[in-house]
Parts: C-alpha cells; structure tokens; sequence
C-alpha cells in the first residue's frame, strides 16, 4: 500500500511556472520550485539519490505552439527543491520533453521535440549522447518527426519513443530502438528503429511497466481513441491486448504509474490530474484542478 508520505510532483505552466508536489489524493500541495521562466516539461526521480530532475521548453514561443529556438536545458533539485542546479546547459538541446531515470545505468533518457532527437547523459549532466535524430534543419517543421515521449526497457534493452504527429492528425506513432550504444553510428541513420504503433491520433508521454511487459501512453488527440490513457503487452517484441483504459481528458500529457497500488496519474493541459484504476478500464477521477496548465509528473515513493 502507499506511504502517507508518497508525492505526486507536478509541473505547472503559466506566466511563471512552478514545480508542485502533492500528495497522491490531491491535497497537501506545495510548491517546491516557483518563478521560472521556462517552460517545465518533464519530470523525473532518482530515488537513491532523492533528486528530480525537470527538462525545459524554453521561453521564445511562437502562436503554433512550439519552441523553435535552442533553448532546452535539464535542471536537478532536492525533493523538497532545494539545492538547484543546471546539470545539461541552456542550448545543448532545442526542446525538452518527457525524460526518465534509468537506475542500471544512471542515466537520463529524454526526448528533444523540435530537435527531433532522444537523448541521454549521466546524471551530473556528462555525457551527453543523441540516440536517434528523425531529421536536420527545416525538417523540424514536420511534426510527423517530433519526439515527445520516452521509456526504458533496460531488462530487454529498448528504448520506446512517441512520434507525435500533427495535432489530430492519426499520424502518430510509437517507435522502438536498442538501448546499447553502437560506437560510430550515425543517429540519423540508424537501420535498426521499429515502428510499435502506427495512425495514433496523437501520442505523448510513456511509461514502462517491467513486471508485466506492458507499456502504457497518453494521446492528446481526438476522441474516441484520442485524449485516452493506453497500454499494451508487448509479446515477441509485438504489441497485443492494446487497451484504453481512460478517456475524456481534455489534451492528456503527462504519466506517473503506482504499480503497487495498481494505479495512474495523468495530468492534462487542462489544469487537472485524474488517478486511474489499472484493474478496472473505464474507473477513475479527478484529484486536482487549478494552478494553470499541467506537463509533466512523477509518482515519488517514501
């Protein structure tokens, strides 16, 4: 059963965004991280440690939406927000999305949107390494390329990443490569990429469940397939039993699973986060609305 004291940490979007922890029905929120400029996207935890660590956008934002210019950066803290410090430096990437901790390897996997990559470093920030480039220069403006969500696989060794899609689009896909690095290969040509899932109206963050083989998404497009949270078993390297286990979000972003207590957590641009019943499709509700539009989260355990 969870601990009085498990957290939801949550990213908050407005004129200055916050970083807020929560306890997992919704009350007690706090604000750990306040007055950033910008844009918080993805969030993650190393609990040895007991640091998160949080991807940025960016500030200059055009009126589609996306952030074209270089200004992605990773930042570390303290669970309670103290001690913060920028581990990978404004500009090394265009536009941080969804990242994940990887405990075997002590690394950092996260996607990189209008850079059109998925990318990794230590957790000091060293190392930096881009896994898979979708394309170079003007080909950014195709959304079909742009990378959003990630997960690890580390048992199997795979790395699964959302293509997003054009909003609505059913051109999104969820996408597959091996995690080991391969010395000279070129990550804008790499032979060795599978597509998991093809025509998804609009997929976004992932997560991973080992004990069970099973990978689960968000989409933020349309209904009736779209503004869902999903899984699927993965058998053979094939996904089966694909299932929605929750629709009705109003533009579904981000993922935190609870495995223990069988349950989710999705928080949407809407400004609310729903926790879902894993045993039973169809069963969940809403834990929090307000404090502006919502990214990223994770699911700390005491």
């Amino acid at each position: 059963m969870s601990d009085s004291s498990d957290r939801l940490i949550v990213l908050s979007l407005g004129p200055m965004s916050r970083v807020l922890s929560m306890a997992p029905d919704g009350s007690d929120v706090q604000v750990l991280v306040d007055n950033l400029e910008s844009k918080p996207d993805g969030v993650t935890i190393d609990p040895r440690r007991r640091h998160l660590f949080y991807t940025f956008m960016g500030t200059t934002r055009t009126g589609d939406g996306d952030f074209w210019e270089n200004e992605g950066y990773i930042e570390r803290a303290n669970y309670d927000g103290s001690r913060r410090k920028v581990i990978v430096p404004l500009g090394s990437f265009v536009t941080g999305k969804q990242i994940v901790f990887e405990a075997g390897a002590d690394r950092l996997y996260w996607c990189d949107r209008e850079g059109m990559r998925v990318m990794s470093c230590r957790t000091d920030g060293s190392d930096l390494y881009t896994h898979v480039q979708t394309g170079v220069g003007e080909e950014r403006r195709d959304e079909r390329r742009h990378c959003v969500g990630v997960a690890v696989d580390a048992k199997a060794g795979h790395i699964y990443w959302t293509l997003k899609g054009t909003p609505n689009g059913n051109v999104g896909r969820i996408m597959r490569m091996p995690l080991a690095r391969t010395p000279g290969l070129d990550p804008l040509r790499r032979a060795d990429v599978e597509t998991v899932f093809d025509g998804l109206p609009e997929p976004i963050d992932l997560e991973w469940d080992e004990a069970n083989q099973t990978l689960y998404w968000t989409d933020r497009g349309d209904p009736p397939r779209g503004n869902t949270l999903n899984r699927a078993r993965m058998r053979d390297g094939k996904p089966v039993d694909h299932e929605i286990l929750l629709h009705d979000f109003h533009e579904a972003i981000g993922l935190a699973l609870d495995l223990p207590n069988r349950r989710a957590f999705v928080s949407e641009l809407a400004g609310r986060v729903y926790m879902a019943d894993l045993d039973h499709p169809g069963k969940g509700k809403i834990i929090f609305h307000g404090r502006g539009r919502l990214t990223g989260l994770a699911y700390l355990r005491a």
